[in-house]
């Protein structure tokens, strides 16, 4: 019994992969579109794919193509071709709005983009575009069935584009261009005020503003040791047990000592 069973599984394993070659090499679309939704069915992704990529300008406008280019969709999906399928469920949201599949095409058009997401010391831009289609689907879908992971993706990515922005404006205290660090730590600041980073961002401000007064030429020391004070009144009262505060005063008392020189 076990040796017909594997017989018979044999026979219709080269009888699935002649029909596949056939279908490959035929002319006839509706013979391809039948082979390629069997190996869809079967989960052969890859193979789908082939013959899906031979159908699809052909198929536009048919009445199965809503189907097929579904199927396309997800075929890429499944085999991590993410760029490519964030491309083909965006054209299937286009072109098929009052598809019953429409959800599930925005939401995983979408997190296809997020695969795309690189590491948050790489530009951005692709993650960008992640959050903005993520958004999307949430605008559009406040009732949606991927809603809980479409917010913990967002979450997720601004996270990344959060921690991004903050590297982005210490290095400039790091490479010693105090003034553009002022502006980009203000900024920052500004644009995540819910930040983890803000005690950090608050003190690498305040370091920033310090070491621009005490290498200020005389004309502008004053004005510059004013500001590096308001810069350390930001950060104690932001937290006034910060971690820096030992570095934080030492910076105070240096600035108190400076500032007596333009009060005689």
């Amino acid at each position: 019994m076990k040796k017909f069973l594997a017989l018979f599984a044999v026979i219709v394993f080269l009888s699935s992969c002649s029909e596949y070659q056939k279908a490959l090499k035929s002319e006839d679309v509706a013979v391809k579109f039948v082979s390629a939704t069997k190996m869809y069915e079967a989960k052969k992704y890859s193979k789908a794919i082939r013959l899906f990529e031979q159908i699809a300008p052909a198929y536009k406008g048919k009445p199965s193509a809503e189907k097929m280019f579904y199927m396309y969709s997800q075929s890429l999906y499944k085999t991590e071709q993410y760029y490519l399928a964030g491309y083909q469920f965006e054209s299937f949201v286009a072109s098929y709005p009052k598809s019953e599949k429409i959800e599930e095409a925005s939401f995983l058009g979408a997190k296809s983009f997020s695969f795309l997401s690189p590491v948050y010391s790489l530009d951005q831009t692709d993650t960008y575009k992640a959050v903005d289609k993520l958004q999307d689907y949430i605008d559009t879908y406040p009732e949606g069935q991927n809603m809980v992971e479409a917010n913990l993706l967002t979450k997720k990515l601004r996270e990344k584009l959060e921690k991004k922005a903050y590297e982005n404006a210490v290095i400039y205290n790091t490479i010693s261009n105090y003034k553009a660090a002022m502006v980009a730590l203000d900024n920052f600041i500004i644009n995540f005020p819910g930040t983890p980073y803000k005690e950090k961002a608050l003190f690498y401000k305040l370091d920033s503003a310090y070491s621009l007064a005490i290498n200020s030429v005389p004309s502008k020391m004053e004005e510059r040791l004013e500001n590096a004070k308001v810069a350390y009144s930001s950060l104690i009262k932001f937290k006034a047990d910060t971690e820096y505060k030992l570095k934080a005063d030492e910076m105070l008392a240096r600035i108190e000592n400076d500032l007596k020189q333009f009060s005689k």
